[in-house]
């Protein structure tokens, strides 16, 4: 097979396993229907990635390079940094589907790619602790997390949202207030984070 040919079909199997892994989960994904939908046989998506969850992972990967691509850094701007996170997963929701798939059919065993995302989290924490003018320690870390849960929840949770905020959160300008609220949580916590630090002297 012609280089070509391999790229283009493995482009293909990403394709379909990104629509069968958001509606079907890793577990619930049926490799023949993912070759179907590429228009190859089964033999052909072994032949690529080697298995299911290596197909998966593959498939998370690439829609993650796109949502991290849309996003820079942690930066001095924490609060609108997470606002642009909060619109990042409201416009890719198969990103979110996928990763809430990951965490029931992982829970909490090692991914097989937990080195190199370890890498770019780190990476983030080090950008924010140096806007916040603390340590990249634990708590830096911490903070990090509960930011991009602010970012998160709302999408990842939005029967919950609906719910707790009202339906009016549905229309544009609910979900505007909704953004505009995250944002301001999110400027309190990183002035919280960054006075405690400071008054502890970044200890822990």
């Amino acid at each position: 097979m012609a280089p070509r040919d391999s790229a283009a079909t493995r482009r293909k199997l990403l394709e379909a396993g990104r629509e069968e892994f958001a509606e079907h989960g890793i577990a619930g994904g049926r490799i023949d229907r993912i070759a179907e939908c590429a228009g190859v046989n089964k033999e052909r998506v072994y032949g690529h990635f080697g298995s299911k969850e290596k197909l998966f992972q593959a498939v998370l990967e690439a829609v993650k390079a796109e949502h991290a691509a849309s996003l820079p850094q942690p930066g001095e701007n924490a609060g609108e940094w997470v606002g642009r996170l909060y619109d990042a997963h409201a416009a890719n929701r198969t990103m979110v589907r996928l990763m809430m798939w990951e965490a029931l059919y992982f829970e909490d065993r090692p991914l097989p790619t937990d080195e190199s995302r370890s890498d770019v989290y780190a990476a983030k924490v080090l950008a924010l602790a140096d806007s916040l003018g603390i340590e990249p320690d634990g708590a830096a870390a911490m903070t990090l997390l509960a930011l991009v849960g602010m970012g998160a929840w709302p999408s990842a949770m939005p029967q919950m949202t609906r719910l707790v905020v009202g339906p009016r959160v549905l229309t544009a300008q609910g979900s505007a207030d909704l953004r505009a609220h995250v944002v301001a949580m999110a400027d309190a916590a990183v002035r919280g984070a960054a006075h405690t630090s400071a008054g502890d002297g970044g200890r822990q």
